[in-house]
């Protein structure tokens, strides 16, 4: 087998294709999902949980879907597919494909034996790398998905992706299409540290127990316990990075915002919603990272074997 520390462009290349047929794949669970983190946005909730729950337009991840349906026909479920994949393209093409090389460079020569510190210090730094240069798509994806049923006389914020693009570029500048770049950092070095090493430990694991041999079976298991934990530690920043990017600031002053960054975001959601806030849409998160990572993690090892590159 071929390293895969020589095989730069191989290797970007396949991370990028695999991830983003994951995410087309589970665009429609990533609107729902962005749907249910702003839903009761701010809302005076703290003491009224019950109420609130019951009260929710989108009642969970397979009725909300099917709200959205209802409301905004089958394409209401694609909307923000352009960006959403263009940012995965660019992102995890980065996240993933470095990773391996970053390793290397933390002085993990060993796949097999690759102590976990390193692991999670090589998938932070991948993740916070790719997601700082895919900002912009994932403001217009966010953007995209939030639009929802409009009322009489409302017009939806944006057409479309171009639209979408141009209009957040003229009347926000590049602050605008870099809004919440703290959070979606933050949220990429925990996704990348968690999903990629929980993977890459937990099958080396099985390897060398013995229990499993190399193949899709271990792919597919691995993903799963990877998907699970990414959604458990992810969740809480995605909540924040999806209303900071959300937020209309075109015309409002600094000190009339919403929020004025993701601390002041996550302090007035702990104050207005409780911990509970923090994992709105936890489950449509579990159930699109969790197909998403095995979908991506099957290609990727898929692809560098059909190109004689060895496994992860």
């Amino acid at each position: 087998m071929t390293d895969p520390i020589k095989t730069p462009v191989e290797r970007y290349a396949f991370a990028s294709f695999a991830c983003t047929a994951a995410s087309a794949a589970t665009n429609p669970v990533d609107v729902t999902k962005t749907r249910m983190q702003l839903e009761g946005e701010l809302a005076l909730q703290r003491g009224h949980l019950s109420d609130t729950v019951h009260s929710r337009y989108y009642k969970g991840i397979v009725r909300g879907m099917i709200t959205i349906v209802s409301d905004e026909g089958v394409r209401g479920l694609w909307k923000g597919l352009i960006p959403s994949m263009l940012r995965e393209a660019v992102y995890s093409g980065i996240r993933i494909g470095a990773y391996e090389p970053m390793k290397v460079f933390l002085g993990a020569t060993d796949p097999s034996n690759t102590p976990v510190y390193k692991k999670l210090t090589a998938g932070a730094l991948s993740g916070g790398i790719g997601s700082s240069v895919a900002v912009p798509m994932d403001v217009i994806r966010v953007r995209l998905q939030a639009q929802g049923k409009l009322q009489p006389g409302q017009t939806h914020r944006y057409r479309g992706f171009w639209h979408a693009f141009t209009d957040i570029a003229k009347k926000e500048g590049f602050t605008g299409m870099y809004r919440g770049t703290t959070p979606t950092v933050q949220r990429a070095m925990v996704v990348t540290a968690t999903q990629v090493t929980t993977y890459d430990h937990t099958k080396h694991t099985i390897l060398n127990h013995g229990w499993m041999d190399e193949g899709p079976k271990l792919h597919i298991l691995s993903s799963m316990i990877a998907g699970f934990m990414v959604a458990v530690t992810s969740s809480p920043v995605d909540v924040i990075k999806t209303r900071v990017m959300n937020q209309p600031i075109a015309g409002i002053p600094r000190d009339q915002r919403m929020y004025k960054n993701s601390l002041d975001c996550l302090i007035k959601l702990l104050k207005s919603e409780g911990w509970f806030g923090l994992y709105k849409g936890f489950i449509p998160n579990w159930m699109r990272l969790g197909p998403h990572t095995i979908i991506s993690f099957f290609l990727f090892e898929y692809l560098r074997k059909v190109a004689g590159i060895r496994p992860v």
